[in-house]
């Protein structure tokens, strides 16, 4: 029994030394930023007609449709860069505020054909959106600016976020009097293309069309590092 009780205190001094080695640890956070100019731009664009016939709405927008995908492969869009949405043909209700009490009825009916488009030619962006709206686009669900690569990108921001969490660790390290250990942790958190909080603008419109400003595009990776410490 007692060398029992001798084993089972030494087993809990040990896990205790082990849990105050684990505390001995410096946790520090940071992110790396890196910005670039885009080389590439998503359109949400489509059509949407209405006709009392659900077959006439549909066919002027397929017909619409068909004329701006062949307009943009004109142009040397992609077909791997165009890709169809949505697509939807729904009813027009008239008298559903009607207070008389008369049943709604259908009057007409609304298809509409959405579609993403990518451009990798900046200097087509304008007059690509001038040449659809021609063509019978009526609809534009956003525009959006992007990096064709941005492997790169995140490999300089993921740098620099790892470099400044080892400076603020050493500057922690050093304030306390300790001597920084290796790490002992690290995970990361890349976050999306957003714009630059400061927009630079670029001529993308050359030859006319919709004016556009493409600006700059931020890449930012977030890491968590924990370091052990020796005194």
């Amino acid at each position: 029994m007692k060398k029992i009780a001798f084993l089972a205190a030494m087993l809990a001094v040990a896990a205790a030394g082990m849990a105050h080695a684990e505390e001995r640890r410096i946790t520090v956070d940071a992110t790396g930023t890196v910005q670039a100019a885009p080389d590439m731009a998503t359109i949400a664009l489509g059509v949407t007609n209405e006709d009392p016939q659900a077959s006439n709405a549909m066919q002027a927008t397929s017909d619409a449709v068909a004329q701006i995908l062949k307009r943009l492969e004109d142009m040397g869009v992609e077909s791997r860069d165009v890709q169809t949405r949505d697509l939807s043909l729904s009813p027009v209700w008239s008298g559903r505020n009607n207070q008389s009490g008369e049943r709604p009825e259908i009057s007409g009916f609304v298809a509409s054909n959405n579609v993403q488009v990518r451009v990798r030619d900046l200097t087509q962006l304008g007059t690509i959106m001038d040449a659809v709206i021609q063509d019978g686009a009526n609809n534009f669900g956003g525009l959006s600016f992007g990096v064709q690569e941005p492997t790169p990108l995140q490999a300089q921001a993921r740098a620099e976020a790892v470099a400044e969490a080892t400076a603020k660790a050493e500057q922690l390290a050093q304030a306390a009097n300790v001597t920084l250990g290796p790490v002992q942790h690290i995970s990361e958190q890349v976050r999306g293309l957003s714009p630059a909080p400061q927009l630079r603008a670029m001529a993308m419109a050359e030859g006319g069309g919709v004016p556009v400003a493409g600006g700059e595009i931020s890449v930012s990776v977030s890491v968590s590092m924990e370091f052990g410490m020796t005194e």
